[in-house]
């Protein structure tokens, strides 16, 4: 069954609500069905985010057209035909694909409208001290360990958890969003296996670069074995970790290489993610795996918790540093079954962490989430956080009219422009 294929002429956008280095996305409503696909196809809903990536537009990266050809595949796929013709079902924690487009100036794919946001603007927006409680953690972390499961099954890995791409349906569930530098991993590696050694000899192109292995050299004056026995040595003598409370400015997504968001292959050696939630694998410029979304969730569970991540220091230095050597710290040193799950998701060594025996049943089967009913996760309904109601929202845009609202054609032919006028309406913006 063919993707539905978008009709610009058709659809309006309402505002800007996300912005970032891969393209601009926007909230969108359709005129019409917004399909010119002739297969029976069910209308778009009222309002859906529109993610646009322009081209030629001067401060994209050199590989951002292949990323966003990635990322449309992948989101096709989760979205994809059975065997038997009958389009199946999408995961209830990962978005499906409602339709794209491609002009000589833009591609642009349609995702479902998440109206709660993101959890980094929840847990700042409803917490005095920005954490979470114990409950609202082991909720979210659950539907995060159910998507990246079903994400690890079709060998995926995600390499970019982090709040802000832990988006909120309207239900209070999560969605997953940005898919632009997750990688296909082939057979040759298991989603419960975590040796950072490539199976095989890898040709030039996947192999860690020059740069990134100097670039190390001078940032660390110690090798892997060193910073093993140096975290053992102070795991239980360093000082309180000073606040690394988060903010959109200060978390930088961090790429040196243009080789590594897709495709299959082994192992990953490509060096990408958000600096904070990097694993030590990946700094080391190692082959990596499954097991660095194990890590990523125990860096998030962290944050959750405590408000901050653990391992910020005053610069990138000083963040992978504390990666390779620092035990995550727990103020007040009271241990409880999220502590353990956080130090056993911030093994180290990936070999040891959890989930790299058995993957996700791993990391389910921990004490952190007894009494989960993960068969019945998707229908809960009462979440901890319940996003006001988007028919407000929905009759806003009703009042706009047959002309409201601008053509994201427009919008980018403005941004080419002297800025004599302002842009369309921006919103309110999530980086991404």
């Amino acid at each position: 069954m063919a993707i539905m294929e978008l009709d610009l002429d058709r659809l309006r956008a309402v505002r800007v609500i996300g912005r970032g280095a891969m393209g601009t996305v926007f909230l969108v409503t359709s005129r019409c069905s917004g399909a010119t696909t002739t297969d029976p196809q069910p209308s778009l809903p009222p309002l859906f985010a529109l993610k646009v990536v322009e081209k030629h537009s001067p401060s994209a990266k050199p590989d951002s057209d292949r990323r966003a050809r990635w990322e449309l595949n992948l989101l096709s796929r989760l979205s994809s035909s059975g065997s038997d013709g009958e389009r199946r079902q999408s995961h209830p924690f990962l978005p499906s694909l409602l339709g794209s487009v491609e002009t000589p100036e833009l591609l642009a794919w349609a995702v479902p409208f998440c109206s709660g946001g993101d959890l980094h603007a929840l847990r700042h927006s409803l917490s005095p001290d920005a954490a979470f409680s114990p409950t609202a953690i082991r909720f979210y972390l659950s539907e995060l360990v159910a998507a990246l499961s079903h994400l690890h099954s079709l060998r995926i890995a995600y390499r970019d958890l982090k709040p802000e791409n832990v988006l909120l349906q309207s239900s209070g569930h999560i969605t997953l969003t940005d898919f632009d530098l997750s990688r296909h991993l082939s057979t040759s590696v298991s989603p419960s296996a975590s040796s950072t050694a490539p199976l095989h000899p890898l040709p030039p192109e996947h192999r860690p670069r020059r740069r990134h292995r100097r670039q190390l050299t001078r940032i660390f004056a110690f090798g892997a074995a060193s910073a093993y026995a140096e975290a053992d040595h102070h795991s239980h003598h360093l000082k309180k970790a000073r606040s690394a409370r988060v903010s959109p400015v200060s978390r930088r997504r961090i790429s040196f290489t243009t080789s590594g968001a897709a495709g299959g292959g082994e192992r990953s050696f490509s060096f990408v993610g958000t600096e904070e939630y990097v694993s030590p694998e990946v700094v080391r410029g190692e082959g990596h795996g499954f097991a660095v979304d194990w890590w990523a969730l125990g860096v998030l569970a962290y944050e959750m918790a405590y408000g901050r991540t653990p391992f910020k220091g005053r610069n990138r230095k000083e963040t992978f540093r504390n990666v390779l050597t620092r035990p995550p710290e727990f103020p007040g040193g009271r241990r409880c079954d999220l502590t353990d799950l956080i130090e056993r998701l911030l093994a180290k060594d990936p070999a040891r962490r959890l989930g790299s025996a058995a993957g996700a049943d791993e990391v389910r089967a921990h004490p952190f989430f007894r009494g989960v009913r993960w068969e019945i996760l998707a229908k809960v309904t009462r979440p901890p956080f319940l996003p006001p109601p988007e028919e407000d929202l929905e009759a806003a845009v009703i009042g706009l009219g047959e002309e409201g609202g601008f053509d994201v054609r427009h919008y980018f032919k403005g941004l080419r422009q002297p800025a004599s006028q302002p842009s369309p309406s921006m919103g309110s913006l999530t980086e991404f």
